[in-house]
């Protein structure tokens, strides 16, 4: 819209990840399970297991973050919201994402617990699976949003990893209000099983309440939603409920459908894949840029393509190739 000072402002968690490459028998021994995302619930677990990791690497993450990281980069003007604590990886990750040129001006929360942290380990074969410690993010409170914000947003795009905790999912919703007043479009990505498993019922609703014009779903994640293992039946239902839907399929490309109209692309070869992480929130962001950017439904699939393969091609959530100009030599 003309009248809009933000492309995407986002509400998501406001996460440090710690990333450390491990050997494929590191899963089996702490029982985890490869490619997804479990909670930890304290601290002090949170402790126990990144002293049982190897040597990594500390970066700003956070899903809907990664996604702005992304969108900035190729130019978008962009907004945050998300509750760090007011310790030092919060203040590491508020610089981050700044530098990155994102408004991000939520106010930090004192005391405990800490800034969330995700615990990364990436097993020889690239797959990333998440340990969790959500900390002061699932304490984003409504007073915390920023009205102005949000309705000065094309788009205002929400985690569902975030709709977990109770405060954030009431911050959420008021959001969505504020939003629609504004009649700005809602981008939502379901994030994960595990969240579809806890909230389906939340996220049915908001789907058939016709709060959601853009959704992102992984394959996993678009059959959990729809109880169902036919993706094509899948895609039809929900298509049928949202303007815009979104699937990705790993190496087998992904798909839209928008108003009825369908559009599929193949993966972009990548040199390498050193580490999913983030591949999912950078595929969003060349997707939403592309849509923002007013570009037709299979451009803004391969924008996000193009997204998604640069940064599995490195170590860490965000970009660090040029992906304006990647996604230049790869469009016009």
């Amino acid at each position: 819209m003309a009248d809009a000072r933000f492309d995407v402002v986002a509400i998501g968690n406001a996460i440090v990840d710690v990333i450390s490459r491990t050997p494929e028998s590191f899963i089996a021994e702490h029982g985890l399970t490869k490619g997804s995302m479990q909670l930890l619930f304290s601290a002090d677990a949170a402790d126990a297991l990144y002293a049982r990791m190897g040597p990594g690497i500390e970066t700003s993450g956070g899903s809907a973050a990664n996604t702005l990281a992304g969108l900035a980069a190729l130019g978008l003007s962009c907004g945050f919201i998300g509750q760090v604590a007011d310790d030092a990886f919060g203040r590491v990750f508020a610089h981050d994402l700044r530098a990155q040129g994102v408004t991000f001006d939520t106010p930090a929360r004192a005391g405990d617990p800490p800034t969330a942290r995700c615990l990364i380990v990436v097993t020889p074969d690239g797959q990333r699976t998440m340990n969790t410690f959500l900390g002061a993010s699932q304490f984003l409170p409504a007073a915390a949003l920023d009205p102005a914000l949000i309705a000065a947003a094309e788009i205002l795009y929400l985690e569902g990893y975030l709709w977990d905790p109770e405060e954030p999912r009431a911050a959420m919703r008021s959001a969505i209000r504020i939003a629609r007043d504004a009649r700005r479009r809602i981008a939502f990505t379901l994030s994960d099983v595990f969240c579809i498993d806890r909230h389906r019922g939340d996220f049915v609703r908001l789907i058939d309440d016709g709060q959601v014009d853009i959704l992102f779903a992984n394959e996993n994640e678009l059959l959990a939603l729809e109880q169902s293992d036919d993706l094509d039946r899948a895609v039809q239902s929900v298509a049928a409920r949202v303007p815009t839907l979104v699937v990705t399929r790993s190496e087998k490309g992904a798909l839209a459908v928008q108003n009825g109209v369908r559009a599929e692309v193949p993966a972009e070869p990548a040199v390498r894949v050193i580490d999913t992480t983030g591949a999912g929130d950078l595929f969003a962001a060349g997707f939403l840029a592309g849509q923002a950017r007013g570009r037709s439904l299979t451009d803004s699939l391969v924008m996000g393509a193009v997204c998604a393969a640069e940064v599995i091609d490195h170590i860490g959530p965000r970009p660090q190739a040029d992906i304006r100009q990647l996604v230049a030599q790869r469009l016009g």
